[in-house]
């Protein structure tokens, strides 16, 4: 196997010493090596999900708080909070101080810019904190859901306002009990500004304005019965599907 430099000498006298007249068979091997090997094959371009502008519905209200005087040395800035109002509800997060939320209230469209592109964690969390606001407006005006499927002999869900396992956490919470195989109900406590139905008995409807929430406790609800590939039965979430395996047969 020839060095690096043996392959380059070779080529190179391959094409000082080229016959006037080549057959079309052995044109590729004159052809050059390609000097660089791509990884992928997706284009070089970053993506631009950052500077995307967020449309803001007109009954839905963007504000942007400006962080507190420091009234001590350190040398870590307070955030700044955002906060979202609409008619579902309210909801605020917090976002690095190098970026600026900037409101068009003609065109109803808010976008995020940061100082410097040239730095690597600016752009990392541009297009996060765009993602959550744009979550955030979703929520207050629509709303999240997530819908939980129990398939199984035997398996079903009810919403109790008390439980005789856990303690509630706030004055009001809601439970959400599971029959699914277990010796004795597994009752699950409903998190803050999460609401849960169940339009059937093996059917569970998770509603509320914070995305990550609602989801969060649905992974929860999932992990106590996750789907099985021999026979189909589980927790599933939304559209989730998964391939059925073959009987180990002795």
């Amino acid at each position: 196997m020839l060095s690096p430099c043996g392959t380059a000498r070779l080529t190179r006298a391959s094409e000082r010493f080229r016959p006037s007249f080549v057959p079309d068979f052995l044109l590729p091997a004159f052809a050059a090596a390609p000097t660089k090997r791509l990884f992928s094959s997706s284009s070089k371009w970053q993506s631009r999900v950052g500077s995307a502008p967020v449309s803001i519905p007109p009954d839905v209200d963007v504000r942007l708080l400006e962080p507190p005087a420091k009234r001590t040395l350190s040398r870590v800035e307070p955030p700044k909070t955002v906060e979202v109002e609409g008619p579902l509800g309210r909801i605020s997060f917090a976002i690095p101080t190098y970026m600026d939320l900037d409101q068009n209230l003609d065109t109803r469209k808010a976008t995020l810019s940061i100082p410097n592109r040239a730095e690597r964690k600016h752009r990392e969390m541009w297009g996060t904190t765009r993602a959550y606001l744009q979550n955030h407006v979703l929520g207050v005006s629509e709303g999240h859901n997530a819908i939980l499927r129990l398939v199984g002999v035997g398996f079903r869900a009810t919403i109790e306002s008390t439980a005789t396992t856990v303690q509630p956490a706030f004055s009001g919470q809601n439970f959400v009990s599971l029959k699914v195989g277990y010796s004795h109900p597994i009752e699950l406590g409903l998190p803050q500004g999460v609401k849960a139905s169940t339009p059937q008995p093996t059917r569970i409807l998770l509603e509320g304005v914070d995305k990550e929430a609602v989801n969060q406790f649905a992974a929860e609800i999932r992990m106590w019965r996750k789907p099985e590939p021999y026979k189909g039965k589980g927790i599933f979430v939304n559209g989730e599907t998964i391939k059925l395996k073959a009987k180990k047969i002795k």
